[in-house]
């Protein structure tokens, strides 16, 4: 793990990249008109407008509405209530010659209810720490969306750069081999050039052509793709800054992947998994706890004797204790099954060491091939222009043909499209270096 810290960064510089709007603000539905958009704006974009954002970000709101739902049992329940029944028939009570009732026929009933729960063992503060939790793991969620939504942008941003760029070098490589090709016709009329080079610039020419054209498809889709993570209409106009390099802050570490242990949201959403089903399992073992609760009724009501018509008023009150016996083996087999799930919050977090493992180790193998690869096509794009120099003297000599001079040309050409997907594919690395030591790139 020391060879970035030798070969890219000295020390050891972990990546963060800032994304700060720039001057122009994107609106969705809008088309995109003046100058080109930086990496910084479209990611900001894609969070402030993506359905996948939002989508986590409502369950954030529905961990809120679970956590006020577990604390209601910490409040009381009221309710009104009133009532009319019909009794018929209502038998007499004969006594020395006269019959009485004891109950009358019309009953009217209203009162207050009143209950709360006093004591429970634990169990309303275990729900309630176990929906915090689940709060907390919704949170980490939505950030891991954000970031994979952003290692996506950033993926097609530079696919972008690198083909705007390329198409430019085509255009330039066309309008030199048409240039050759006037010359050809010219020297052709004078027959100081053969038919073989004037065919030979004219299929040199199409092939460039049909190169160009590929790389424009390969742009539009490219476009789209972004259009639709931006939010945008499929009319809007879009086009990128070429910018390579991620701005660097120095931060010294003893180990690449401890710092990714330490920071990655993967690695923070398993271990608020494996809290949760620690909450759950005790959660499980109280739910046969004892309850302790108060009740309290007060209202009117007829049908006491000796004026069984008449609306007095009444109460009742009380405490109450209720304590589970038996449940059917129903919390046995919860807490078999919340043990489980404990077992399985732990593998998956070891699972999520292993692939970051993986991740960072060949971020970082890419960093260092990149940076490699743009020391070596920057030597061959060097050399190329020197081969190219010399060959137009050559050329102005007669030493060489117009073939030959379109050879070394073809070949600074390649050079700078070689040297364009070395400084791009460095881009890429370092942003999926960023992302995989858990900075956040959003």
């Amino acid at each position: 793990m020391k060879t970035i810290a030798n070969i890219i960064i000295p020390g050891l510089f972990l990546f963060s990249l800032s994304i700060q709007a720039q001057t122009t603000k994107v609106l969705p539905n809008t088309s995109i008109t003046g100058d080109s958009l930086s990496l910084a704006q479209i990611i900001k974009t894609v969070i402030n407008e993506h359905p996948s954002v939002k989508e986590a970000e409502e369950v954030i709101t529905i961990a809120d509405a679970r956590i006020g739902l577990a604390r209601s049992g910490y409040y009381p329940n009221v309710d009104a209530s009133i009532s009319y029944s019909r009794v018929g028939p209502t038998p007499p009570l004969a006594f020395q010659g006269m019959d009485f009732h004891l109950i009358p026929a019309d009953n009217y009933n209203g009162s207050l209810n009143y209950s709360q729960v006093l004591y429970d063992f634990g169990k309303t503060r275990k729900n309630v720490g176990l929906e915090n939790e689940n709060k907390v793991l919704a949170v980490k969620k939505a950030d891991l969306v954000k970031q994979k939504l952003s290692l996506l942008t950033a993926n097609t941003f530079y696919m972008m750069v690198f083909l705007q760029e390329a198409i430019q070098i085509k255009d330039k490589e066309l309008q030199a081999l048409k240039e050759h090709q006037t010359l050809v016709e010219k020297k052709r009329a004078t027959g100081s050039a053969t038919q073989y080079e004037s065919l030979t610039t004219k299929v040199k020419i199409s092939a460039t052509e049909s190169q160009k054209l590929d790389l424009e498809t390969s742009l539009k889709v490219q476009q789209t793709t972004l259009k639709s993570l931006m939010g945008l209409p499929v009319t809007a106009n879009t086009a990128v800054k070429q910018e390579y390099s991620q701005s660097m802050s120095l931060v010294v570490e003893d180990s690449l992947l401890s710092y990714a242990f330490t920071h990655r949201l993967e690695m923070d959403v398993t271990r608020e998994k494996e809290s949760i089903t620690g909450l759950q399992y005790q959660l499980v073992k109280s739910q046969n706890n004892p309850v302790l609760s108060a009740f309290a009724s007060g209202g009117g009501k007829n049908g006491y004797v000796p004026e069984l018509n008449q609306v007095k008023l009444n109460f009742v009150a009380g405490v109450g204790f209720k304590v589970p016996l038996f449940d059917g083996h129903r919390m046995k087999y919860n807490l078999i099954q919340s043990k489980s799930d404990v077992n399985n919050a732990s593998f998956e977090t070891e699972i999520s060491k292993r692939n970051i493992t993986n991740e960072v180790i060949e971020s970082e193998a890419s960093c260092v091939s990149a940076m490699q690869k743009i020391k070596q096509n920057e030597l061959q794009l060097s050399l190329a222009e020197e081969a190219f120099s010399l060959a137009k003297v050559n050329f102005g000599t007669g030493a060489i043909t117009n073939l030959d001079l379109l050879d070394a040309e073809n070949v600074v050409s390649e050079s700078r499209l070689m040297l364009l997907k070395s400084r791009v594919d460095y881009a890429v690395s370092t942003f999926k270096l960023n992302v995989s030591l858990g900075n956040k790139m959003f």
